[in-house]
């Protein structure tokens, strides 16, 4: 038995060799092993243990572990290991791997430095500051420690260079995202969306991947300058879809469609025999179209504007002008107001009988008459 353990063969091992070895100690900066075959200790120096800079070297292994490792330097009592050089080598073939398929996958951050941020895949790979988001960070330090989905957008073994994005894989979800609602919508639907931007003739409202334009006359029943007079970026707003155009990717949206309409409640707002406040808008032949809530105008019939008679309502009305009207019929599912200036206006003769009554003239008709008789004689 003793003659048999003599027997053993002890290798020699050579540099660039793989080796198997069982982690017999941990210090701060270095790693000691036993290797299998070999008669003397291997250790690992902390430098390559990780293609990451780390602090010590219980970071990443600890006394028990079994790893793969490649010889760098050969000595008469020990034998120099890297940890890190076999990593990499089949770091870089999964890379590689990845970056044909354009494969997304997630890892962890493991440092923010100056320019963007670092992961540990087997070897250092890194995501400059403009490929981490799709919008602008000013500060990436709470990032440490995430874990993002990344795809590989550029590769070079030689150069030891590894660059990923995960705004790629943002852009990525947002073009499927955006395909989908293309399919899926529909005119007539009512969804909710969030106001993106403002321009002179609308806004651009996100509905979930997929921006619709609210035209500036779909912003609201009243009449709307600009944009921004009703609504702000950010806000969260109600929209109905009128059309969609899937071969250009355009949507028509509306939020005045999903407002309450001006006539909506108009029974309760202008009650028959009502005296309301409003605004000559339109002067037309048969009559005037005054505006007495925003966007609901009603008509004065020529034949209610005055108790003269009158050719045209362009003689005694101009657009413009305030004028109190009273309310001689609403009809809200018509949406259609009938009203009176006439029925506020005193008629001339009963404003003469009221500034010169009978019995302060001095004399009785009577009178009068029987004067007239006498004169006969």
């Amino acid at each position: 038995m003793v003659e048999d353990m003599n027997q053993v063969e002890v290798k020699n091992f050579e540099i660039g060799e793989k080796v198997k070895g069982t982690v017999t100690k941990v210090e701060e900066k270095q790693v000691f092993v036993d290797v299998e075959g070999s008669k003397v200790d291997g250790i690992i120096p902390i430098s390559e243990l990780s293609s990451l800079h780390i602090e010590k070297a219980s970071d990443t292994v600890n006394e028990g572990d079994v790893l793969e490792l490649i010889v760098t330097k050969v000595e008469d009592e020990l034998l120099v290991l890297s940890k890190r050089k076999v990593d990499a080598e089949k770091a870089w073939e999964e890379m590689k791997e990845r970056f044909e398929n354009s494969t997304v996958f997630e890892a962890e951050v493991k440092e923010v430095v100056k320019g963007g941020l670092v992961v540990d895949l087997g070897v250092r790979g890194f995501v400059p500051a403009s490929l981490v988001e799709d919008h602008f960070v000013e500060d990436f330090t709470d990032y440490k420690g995430k874990t993002l989905t990344f795809k590989i957008v550029e590769l070079d073994q030689e150069k030891n260079r590894l660059i990923l994005s995960h705004r790629a894989v943002i852009e990525d979800e947002k073009v499927q995202q955006k395909k989908k609602v293309l399919e899926d919508i529909e005119a007539g639907q009512v969804l909710d969306g969030t106001i993106q931007r403002l321009t002179d003739f609308g806004a651009f409202v996100d509905i979930g991947g997929v921006d619709g334009l609210v035209h500036i006359s779909q912003l609201s029943h009243e009449h709307v300058e600009k944009p921004s007079d009703v609504v702000e970026e950010g806000q969260k707003v109600q929209v109905k879809v009128l059309s969609v155009d899937r071969d250009n990717e355009r949507i028509s949206l509306s939020i005045k469609e999903t407002l309450p309409g001006p006539w909506s409640n108009l029974s309760e707002k202008a009650p028959n025999g009502a005296v309301l406040e409003g605004v000559v808008k339109r002067l037309v032949s048969y009559g005037a179209f005054v505006e007495v809530f925003p966007g609901v105008e009603g008509l004065v019939h020529i034949s209610q504007i005055s108790h003269k008679h009158i050719g045209t309502p362009h003689e005694v009305l101009e657009e413009n002008q305030q004028v109190k009207v009273k309310v001689l019929e609403a009809n809200e599912a018509e949406q259609r107001l009938s009203l009176s200036i006439k029925a506020l206006e005193e008629k001339e003769d009963e404003k003469f009988e009221y500034e010169m009554p009978e019995e302060n003239t001095g004399f009785q008709l009577g009178e009068m008459i029987g004067d007239k008789l006498k004169d006969l004689k």
